[in-house]
């Protein structure tokens, strides 16, 4: 054991480290500060075109027109009845024509110059600003999907750089890099700088507050490592609701984006507070660093450990670690890769289920997150109510996640969710509330099968490949990620289709899910036969390896594939294969953030 001895023995949740963690659980709010912001900063409101006779540079213009003037400027859309927002009748709009009834059809209709939009619920936007819409609203999208592939690009770098310089530094560094780009993005001249910017906040994120809850989780006991995962996910939905309290204040875009950057200048107060992590100074044979640490944590915890017990402590774990290197073992011919997983039938057509999953929830949690903006009545109010109820459907994973069966959570909250957002397709125009209603229920069910995946997949592979599968499974989930923002612009055709999209994906994810074989109290798998073998039997004494039976392990180190959702919270595939060791053995991270 080592470190988690002497981890236990400061108390495994002491109060030095109740308070590093809260102080580590704060930055969660900032990273949802930054990925929520979107939903605000690429607002688009409702707009129509400029008709010629409207001053394109007077703030009196105003977005409201009366009946007739709409009847005879602007067509309609056959399939929704609704004027078009993107063209104008090709006419000469004098007086004259604009007090008769019919409009002229003769010459056409022209595309948009100009823009005017409703005001009423958005000062200005990013959409606004530059016109990001009808030919260009792709724009808004793919600055979403931009931003999440920095996180995605952000979980490679950062993670790897955490392993070799050390926790604390690349915390620092990253958090600066994200203040300075927070900033430039709110002061951006142009689009391409704002993306620019949100792409590099968006990999700043996982240098922000992956790496820092490593340094949190790897001063936490094993046992309390679970919880110590799902209560830092409430603290991101406290951010998550945070972020309508800004952008209820502030109603520019411009200095919203400042407002939110600006309180990670706190953060950089942790530098005095916020200690290396005794667990990767020990890596890097930084003995006496790590020793001072820990020493510090014990005064402060009110814990005598003298220098023998602890060197004792450590030994031990040194002791074990080299016997364990040095035992006899079957030669290994390559690294181990994602190949792996699909080399073989069994093990293939399971890891394939797990990828659909994550790309599912991914791609579900994030588009429903989005989309608040596009259900109407309250804006605000429907993105709190978003963030709110995912506490409850965390709640409910403290409660369930050790004691039902982890393939029952996973596929009973995908089928809801899915259920819950089908049935969208049903509801009246006139009852947007039932809309708003399944859609926060869709995204409770969501948020938790999305805490269950992670612990399912971390037992479904084999140790050898664990890190390394789920890597490659986090890469699939910023897929989903990526592609949300342009399911969601799907919505100005019809409002509850990305919802039936997303709602058709995990219904069918949660019944695939049944293919896949129950991991509660299972003995955890250790190599690539036995990831063969597993779910193909139905007796855990089947399994064998070269004649060989797998032992069964206790209750105790049943709780290590849980641990191992860290390797996907530090690092994707290529990062995962460097250095997803120690995350698997020291952390319980969730990639989600």
């Amino acid at each position: 054991m080592g470190y988690d001895d002497v981890l236990i023995r400061l108390g495994d949740f002491g109060k030095y480290q109740k308070i590093i963690y809260f102080l580590i659980c704060l930055t969660s709010i900032i990273c949802a500060f930054h990925k929520l912001a979107g939903v605000f900063l690429l607002a688009k409101p409702n707009y129509r075109c400029l008709l010629p006779f409207e001053d394109a540079n007077s703030n009196a213009t105003v977005y409201e027109l009366n009946e007739n003037v709409k009847h005879l400027a602007y067509p309609k859309d056959t399939l929704s009845d609704k004027y078009v927002s993107c063209r104008y009748y090709n006419v000469d709009y004098s007086e004259e024509y604009l007090n008769q009834s019919e409009p002229f059809l003769g010459n056409g209709s022209l595309p948009c110059k100009h823009y005017v939009y409703d005001k009423s619920k958005y000062l200005n936007s990013a959409v606004t600003e530059w016109n990001m819409v009808c030919g260009r609203s792709f724009m808004a999208a793919a600055s979403d999907a931009l931003f999440m592939s920095g996180v995605l690009v952000g979980s490679i770098v950062f993670g790897q750089l955490s392993d070799k310089y050390g926790r604390k530094p690349i915390f620092f560094t990253s958090l600066v890099i994200q203040m300075t780009f927070g900033i430039l993005a709110g002061i951006a001249p142009e689009y391409f700088t704002y993306t620019a910017s949100r792409f590099v906040i968006g990999a700043t994120t996982s240098g922000v507050f992956l790496v820092a809850y490593v340094i949190a989780m790897e001063m936490v006991g094993p046992k309390k490592r679970l919880y110590a995962g799902i209560f830092v996910m409430m603290f991101f939905s406290f951010g998550y609701m945070l972020t309508a309290a800004f952008a209820y204040f502030v109603h520019d875009w411009r200095w919203l984006q400042i407002s939110l950057t600006l309180p990670s200048l706190f953060f950089m107060s942790y530098y005095w507070i916020i200690p290396e992590s005794a667990r990767w100074l020990i890596s890097k044979n930084r003995r006496e660093d790590a020793m001072a640490n820990i020493k510090k944590a014990a005064r402060f915890n009110n814990i005598e450990i003298s220098d023998e017990i602890l060197n004792q402590l450590l030994d031990e774990g040194t002791n074990l670690k080299e016997n364990k290197d040095e035992s006899p073992s079957p030669p290994v011919a390559k690294q181990s890769s994602v190949f792996d997983l699909l080399r073989y039938p069994n093990l293939r057509r399971k890891t394939l289920l797990i990828f659909f999953d994550w790309f599912v929830n991914s791609g579900t949690y994030y588009g429903l997150s989005w989309n608040t903006s596009k259900l109407g009545s309250n804006v605000l109010l429907n993105f709190v109510i978003s963030g709110a109820v995912e506490i409850p459907a965390y709640t409910f994973l403290l409660l369930t996640l050790n004691r039902w069966g982890r393939r029952t959570i996973l596929c009973g909250c995908m089928l809801t969710a899915g259920i819950a957002l089908l049935l969208t397709i049903l509801v009246p125009k006139n009852m947007n509330w039932l809309m708003i209603a399944l859609a926060m229920i869709g995204k409770l069910s969501i948020t938790a099968s999305y805490g269950t995946v992670y612990i399912f997949s971390a037992e479904q592979f084999p140790t050898v490949v664990r890190n390394v599968g789920l890597g490659a499974s986090s890469m699939v989930a910023r897929i989903g990620g990526i592609l949300a923002p342009f399911f969601n612009m799907l919505a100005d055709i019809w409002v509850p289709l990305p919802l039936i999209i997303f709602g058709a994906m995990a219904f069918i994810g949660g019944l695939l899910s049944l293919l896949l074989p129950e991991t509660h109290n299972k003995p955890t798998l250790e190599t690539i036969a036995d990831g063969e073998q597993f779910g193909k039997t139905p007796r855990i004494n089947e399994y064998l390896e070269n004649g060989r039976e797998l032992k069964s392990i206790d209750s105790h180190h049943e709780t290590r594939p849980l641990n191992a959702a860290a390797a996907a919270a530090t690092a994707s595939a290529a990062a995962v294969a460097v250095a997803g060791k120690n995350a698997y053995e020291n952390s319980n991270g969730q990639e989600k953030y």
